[in-house]
């Protein structure tokens, strides 16, 4: 990076958001619209950004459609959820079926015994399942469920790691996070967290941890680091908890079978039912069975929605129909391709960005090299990050503005092809300014 560069990427980041406004005049009144009803015209922070955020109006197969007419790729995917695409037909068809057969039952459906043996059947740790309506609420039961099942009270986490709305862990404390007794380790530090299981001892209750962080910037974990995590917990009698509400969509089985690591507790939420709300979190029989309710002194688990029709159909039929170990397998052969071509393009433009993940996850990161915990990207440089955001926007791809890329099932070839042909374009620009 030249000092020139550097001191030109204001500028051109104000023109560039001048000409994002410029082009986006109903989302921004439909951003103004929402700001009288709620606070700051938001009610899923993530989505909001200066100076003022998109608002799609529809899609279909992996193409988004905003609000002022523009057509964009969508290499977002609903930040994991959307696997799918854009209502696809199978899914379309089972809901419908689900609506007319009568929603809101107040019983037990037949769909939802079919579902978790489908889940089970993919991710065989899970010998015993329940459903929820989020990752995060997944996480908050799997976290008290260990508590109770272990009769200890502290829950190891890393930092800069996301399980969900109320379990987040940036440098700074969060108001809104659950009260736990946390203990803080470096995600991929061997040492020092094998150190930190040990100390802890007999006060451990788990170890919260997603095989690659996916919030936190797509960064893979070390397989020597997690399987000290399973050796470690085991040894301790903490249990270990595997968050794969993102990477379970990384292989057939998610990335615990491709590491050959079973945890005792699995999380699972985003794409799994279909594109509608869920979450869900299983494991070892012995610890489920806590949540029986045929047994005295079991836990409660409420939730008016936990077995919703709609997402009992549409993720029974996502699952077993769309999303098989055959598709799985191709969708993350095509994002490591995809990967390695933008990371060559970047390298030889001399960016200093680099794209991180596995398969079908990634996250562009305006750093000279792969990160391997959070505290890797404090000196990246968030203008940056914007700057791709509105390039790539105006080229016609839809991103998160952190960088965070998911593929979805309908995008192949032609639309990883364009999107590359954009960044080879875009990136001798990127590497004036801040590579």
């Amino acid at each position: 990076m030249t000092m020139q560069g550097h001191n030109a990427l204001p500028a051109v980041l104000a023109s560039a958001a001048n000409a994002y406004s410029a082009a986006n005049p109903e989302s921004q009144a439909l951003h103004e619209r929402a700001r009288q009803v709620m606070p700051g015209g938001n009610t899923r922070t993530v989505l909001y950004y200066d100076p003022f955020p998109l608002v799609m109006v529809s899609g279909s197969g992996c193409r988004l459609e905003d609000a002022d007419g523009h057509t964009y790729v969508d290499f977002l995917g609903e930040f994991t959820a959307g696997l799918y695409g854009h209502s696809d037909p199978l899914i379309a068809e089972a809901i419908g079926k689900a609506v007319a057969n009568g929603i809101n039952l107040g019983s037990h459906g037949r769909q939802e015994a079919a579902f978790a043996e489908a889940i089970k059947e993919r991710y065989p740790s899970m010998e015993l399942l329940r459903f929820t309506n989020s990752g995060t609420e997944a996480n908050m039961l799997a976290l008290a469920l260990a508590k109770h099942a272990t009769g200890r009270g502290k829950v190891m986490v890393f930092e800069g790691a996301y399980h969900g709305g109320t379990l987040t862990f940036p440098a700074s404390e969060v108001p809104v996070n659950l009260p736990h007794d946390y203990v803080f380790s470096r995600f991929n530090e061997i040492e020092a967290t094998r150190e930190a299981i040990r100390d802890t001892g007999t006060d451990l209750a788990c170890v919260i941890v997603e095989p690659m962080m996916g919030a936190g910037g797509c960064i893979p974990g070390d397989p020597a680091f997690l399987r000290m995590l399973s050796e470690e917990t085991k040894a301790a009698g903490a249990l270990l908890v595997f968050d794969e509400v993102m990477t379970s969509r990384l292989s057939p089985g998610g990335l615990q079978s491709e590491l050959e690591i079973r945890p005792d507790l699995t999380t699972l939420g985003k794409y799994i039912g279909g594109g509608m709300s869920f979450g869900a979190f299983g494991g070892r029989a012995d610890v489920m069975s806590h949540f029986d309710p045929s047994k005295a002194g079991s836990l409660p688990h409420a939730g008016t929605f936990n077995n919703n029709a709609l997402t009992m159909a549409a993720g029974l039929a996502g699952l077993t129909g769309r999303f098989t170990p055959a598709a799985a397998r191709e969708l993350n052969e095509r994002g490591d391709l995809l990967r390695r071509r933008i990371n060559a393009v970047m390298s030889e433009a001399g960016a200093g960005i680099v794209v991180s993940g596995i398969g079908s996850l990634m996250n562009i990161h305006p750093v000279e090299t792969e990160p391997r915990q959070p505290a890797d990207l404090a000196a990246a440089d968030q203008r940056m990050r914007d700057l791709f955001f509105f390039d790539l926007l105006e080229d016609g791809f839809y991103i998160a503005r952190r960088g965070l890329m998911a593929l979805s099932l309908p995008i192949g070839d032609a639309e990883c092809d364009a999107l590359v042909e954009a960044v080879s374009r875009r990136a001798p620009r990127w590497a004036a300014l801040g590579g």
